[in-house]
């Protein structure tokens, strides 16, 4: 079908377009652009602030990125850096406690369509153990993993309300290289903003 393509990168609260294309009714297409490092960009079919947008860990060389129009965001599937390997690999361990996140909120739904104050607390109580568990999960993740540009992102994308001593942690473990790329830098500087006084 026609229409315009953009690759994009997030910046200043705006999404600014680095690349773009008019497809017209070609399978297959590619867009560019500089990277100085890896980087978090998107794929857009629009401009719009509100715009689906599929979002990939670029790196060097060829990140290939396949879907399908009607289902845009939800059937792409991307091959590339590393990064981004170990970004889906993370996700794909997160959507199981988000997935019993949504089965404890049906459940807790029912209990208080029932009246059941008792199960409504106990299903509460559940959902904060299954929330501190995706955030040890997080934090975990981040640190395990603390060579690599996805530590820092998932710090400030995923888990930026958690304690500042546990960013502080991820921050501390990153090694010089990592500390030095734009999310690390950025991880920095937030923690300055966040972290108390006598850190």
């Amino acid at each position: 079908q026609k229409g315009n393509v953009y690759l994009q990168k997030f910046k200043d609260t705006a999404y600014t377009t680095i690349d773009s294309l008019s497809v017209k009714g070609e399978q297959a297409f590619q867009l560019g652009c500089q990277l100085d490092e890896p980087e978090v960009l998107y794929l857009s079919l629009s401009k719009a602030i509100d715009a689906e947008r599929i979002q990939f860990f670029a790196d060097e060389g060829l990140t290939t990125i396949n879907t399908t129009l009607k289902r845009f965001v939800y059937d792409a599937k991307i091959e590339g850096s590393k990064q981004q390997k170990l970004l889906e690999d993370y996700r794909d361990n997160l959507s199981r406690f988000k997935n019993k996140h949504l089965e404890l909120m049906e459940v807790s739904l029912n209990a208080q369509r029932l009246g059941n104050e008792k199960e409504v607390t106990a299903v509460e109580k559940q959902m904060e153990t299954n929330l501190r568990r995706q955030y040890l999960y997080s934090i975990n993740y981040a640190i395990n993993n603390k060579d690599n540009e996805v530590a820092p992102y998932i710090a400030l994308s995923d888990i930026y309300d958690t304690n500042s001593t546990f960013l502080d942690t991820i921050y501390k473990s990153l090694t010089p290289k990592i500390a030095a790329s734009k999310y690390g830098v950025i991880l920095k500087d937030y923690l300055k903003k966040i972290m108390p006084e006598d850190n």
